[in-house]
């Protein structure tokens, strides 16, 4: 399936942070993480802008980011879970 997101929103395939042990422990302040790191799968256009241009898309696709946690929506396509993002909710690209 594509998936091709709008304006200034970013598909991203969120890495999985062990936050449980494999006895089962919780790990202390894993549940408030403000922030996660993913891999960019799609990047939308830019948001319209009131000149009528679109504004600049600073991630493209392959892209490993930080960004917060708590923002966006989580989606399922094709059986895999992922987040769309807005471009202001990416704080940092790995080099």
């Amino acid at each position: 399936m594509n998936i091709k997101p709008l304006g200034d929103h970013i598909l991203v395939k969120q890495f999985k942070k062990e936050e449980v042990t494999a006895s089962g422990i919780l790990l202390p302040g894993a549940a408030e993480d403000k922030k996660a790191e993913g891999e960019v799968i799609a990047v939308g256009p830019g948001k319209m802008l009131k000149s009528g241009e679109r504004s600049t898309m600073e991630v493209v696709v392959g892209n490993k980011i930080l960004f917060k946690k708590w923002g966006g929506d989580e989606v399922e396509l094709g059986g895999e879970e992922y987040k769309i993002i807005s471009q202001d909710d990416v704080l940092a690209i790995f080099e």
